[in-house]
């Protein structure tokens, strides 16, 4: 008589939270085994890279690039899929985005070298030979800061011991404006190079120059758009989870991580329910999530005093628009620099005030993606770094003002008598970091990503102080944007438990 064949216990992983992080790291805990449920507190998936829509267009909440084609490209195919069957990435090769200067001038960033020393040397011909020892640095910093330890948990001090030589290498303790100015010296080229951090919270005065390892990313694998916008990756994603035989429950906040004997064993729902989970994987910030959702008695590593003492990353006010009327002289990604750099990135970091002038990001899908607005029409976003609410800033107050004040020079210096051609306007501010996607301190970014809240001193993968509780997304190793939220998946699976050694509970 043939003995019946054994079943494994599959054991349950519940991931808080849809990001990019969250989404990433149920399809690797699908491929490895584990029966996963995701809670989202909002209405859709996304998290910050939700998208809303009005009337036609389209706004995605959040990320607009995609900059390592490959990290999604790996999500699919432990599925056994294409990512190109489902989604279409854009390469935007002629140009990245347009960097404009106060005064009106502007550099045209790509992923072409020959086009970049044109664009260089009609700044400034004399920077031509520092502007390549720069990107020489800068891919000493990709080699050693990215392909050695972007994947990396950092799960011990051993970990970070081993990786200190390559800290030193790259001469990890300067910040990326002095390595750029150690090269550069036109003072427009230094802000061309060194604005980069901007987009994963940091200053660029003070976050370390391993984050040039940026600028390498971007040449080697190219800026790319998702067709659809940023959404129609997220919504793969789900798909993805789904396929597998998981599921993506909406509306669904969790208010506490249940811990037992110093162990995870599931959560707590707004609505009262609670979820038995085996492990469980925040794509939450780690401030909040620690803050918040562990009681303070399991938290001997991250307590209150060591979370307050953290280093925010700084805010963001967006302001979504739709128009009537096509811009068509206007490229998909601009960088607006103000006429000052390093005062604002002081008043915004260091003195947490919010000046009268800022530097922008100006974003227009619908440049290159007509699915993104009505017919002879424009989607945009407009992002302005801001303090986060450590500084005490009454948005509710001065949120109509900032906008006003934005929309101003908008119409003045870049896309004249475009207020005029309104439809639609929606407004993002700190608050609603805080309130909507429950983010310490309305951070967009998590800890700023100094050297030291980065690697092995920034929120670990698997948490320091409950067991079977892990972390991914932006505020966790390896940081913020979607190649690092996404990475933080492939950090967090190198120290999962196999699915195999669990059994059920009694």
């Amino acid at each position: 008589m043939n003995k019946p064949t054994p079943v494994h216990y599959q054991p349950h992983a519940i991931v808080i939270g849809s990001g990019f992080g969250g989404l990433a790291a149920a399809v690797r805990l699908g491929a490895k085994g584990y029966r996963v449920t995701v809670l989202e507190k909002l209405d859709a998936p996304g998290g910050r890279a939700y998208v809303h829509r009005r009337n036609g267009h389209v706004f995605d909440a959040g990320p607009t690039i995609i900059t390592a084609p490959f990290l999604l490209e790996e999500l699919w195919a432990l599925c056994g899929k294409k990512l190109a069957d489902h989604v279409e990435l854009r390469y935007l090769k002629d140009l990245f985005y347009r960097i404009r200067f106060d005064d009106g001038s502007w550099f045209d960033y790509n992923g072409d070298p020959e086009a970049m020393r044109k664009e260089v040397a009609r700044f400034c011909p004399e920077d031509l030979p520092g502007y390549e020892r720069f990107f020489e640095a800068a891919q000493k910093c990709y080699d050693l800061g990215y392909e050695g330890m972007a994947s990396m948990a950092f799960d011990s001090f051993g970990d970070f011991l081993g990786v200190i030589p390559d800290f030193l290498r790259m001469g990890a303790w300067k910040s990326i404006y002095a390595l750029v100015a150690q090269h550069i010296k036109d003072p427009k080229l230094r802000q061309v190079f060194s604005f980069h951090p901007l987009l994963i919270g940091g200053n660029p005065f003070s976050v370390t120059c391993a984050y040039s390892l940026i600028n390498v990313l971007e040449r080697r694998y190219g800026v790319h758009w998702a067709m659809g916008g940023t959404g129609s990756l997220i919504k793969g994603l789900v798909d993805l989870i789904r396929g597998q035989g998981n599921q993506v429950l909406l509306n669904s906040e969790v208010k506490q991580i249940l811990v037992e004997q110093g162990r995870a064993t599931g959560v707590l729902l707004a609505n009262g329910e609670k979820m038995a989970a085996d492990i469980v994987v925040s794509n939450g910030d780690t401030a909040w999530t620690y803050k918040n959702l562990v009681p303070a008695e399991f938290r001997k590593t991250w307590t209150d005093r060591k979370i307050e003492r953290t280093h925010s990353s700084m805010g963001v006010f967006v302001w979504y628009f739709g128009t009537n009327k096509r811009f068509d002289d206007l490229p998909q990604h601009m960088i607006l620099l103000g006429a000052r750099y390093k005062e604002l990135l002081n008043d915004i970091f260091k003195r947490h005030v919010l000046a009268d002038d800022f530097s922008l990001y100006l974003h227009r899908p619908s440049a290159h993606d007509p699915s993104m607005a009505p017919e002879g029409c424009d989607t945009y976003y407009v992002l302005s770094p801001v303090p986060n609410l450590a500084s005490g800033i009454d948005w509710a107050e001065r949120a109509e003002p900032y906008r006003q004040a934005i929309a101003k020079y908008l119409n003045d210096s870049v896309m004249p008598g475009f207020e005029a051609h309104i439809t639609e306007s929606l407004v993002t501010t700190p608050m609603d970091f805080q309130n909507r996607l429950l983010s310490y301190r309305g951070a967009a970014f998590g800890p700023e990503p100094i050297l030291l809240q980065s690697a092995w001193f920034r929120p670990h993968n698997r948490s320091e102080d409950v067991q079977g509780l892990f972390m991914v997304g932006a505020s966790t190793h390896p940081g913020a944007g979607v190649p690092g939220v996404i990475g933080s998946a492939k950090a967090l699976e190198s120290v999962l438990p196999d699915p195999k050694s669990f059994s059920p509970r009694t």
